[in-house]
């Protein structure tokens, strides 16, 4: 598809056009068989531990947004995959450098050319999102998302950094749990619960 052609797309919500620029789900999915995935969520906590040796040990890397990244020993170096909701600023992709992007928010209108037509590009599909929307019983976070997109796969283990749900606020922004349209309570028993029965999930 070239540029116009996209354009349009995202204009006239064609999400058949735009999934033909994604990779299949299940393509995405294979990549992560027998994998060891660090998932790194944006928590302020996060930059008060040491936990980046752990994170850059991991066969994949997988960053959120515009993925602030303080110190080393906090967060580790890597970025291997980013999994955006937002658009990205150039500076932050150029620091980042992640070797597959993935769009996961239902908001096509905020995706860019660039992202789109970037290697590897994956698109979340929107019956996934509405899914999980429906269990949680409000707008999942895009970690949520990646959480549940990567327990589908046959990964050997998924460990979380930076997660609190929101009880340190985010390094990404000023905004309280009030300000956003997430259940971080839910999301935190939804956690908690595939932790007990899912013996691939930790939670740093």
């Amino acid at each position: 598809m070239n540029k116009l052609g996209f354009y349009t797309a995202r204009l006239l919500r064609d999400e058949g056009a735009l999934q033909a620029m994604s990779v299949p789900q299940g393509n995405l999915l294979a990549d992560l068989e027998g994998r060891t995935v660090a998932l790194i969520g944006n928590a302020r906590s996060l930059a008060t531990g040491r936990q980046g040796a752990a994170i850059d040990g991991a066969d994949l890397v997988i960053r959120i947004n515009r993925a602030p990244m303080p110190a080393p020993d906090s967060h580790g170096t890597r970025t291997d995959w980013l999994a955006l909701a937002v658009r990205l600023p150039d500076a932050d992709r150029a620091r980042l450098s992640p070797a597959r992007t993935l769009w996961m928010s239902p908001k096509r209108k905020r995706l860019d050319w660039r992202t789109a037509t970037s290697p590897g590009f994956y698109l979340h599909p929107l019956p996934d999102y509405h899914a999980l929307k429906g269990r949680l019983a409000a707008p999942p976070t895009t970690g949520a998302m990646m959480i549940d997109l990567l327990l589908r796969s046959r990964l050997s283990r998924l460990t979380l950094h930076g997660f609190d749900f929101f009880a340190s606020q985010s390094l990404s922004g000023s905004r309280t749990a009030a300000q956003v349209p997430h259940d971080f309570g839910a999301e935190a028993a939804w956690v908690a619960d595939l932790e007990r029965t899912d013996g691939r999930l930790r939670l740093a």
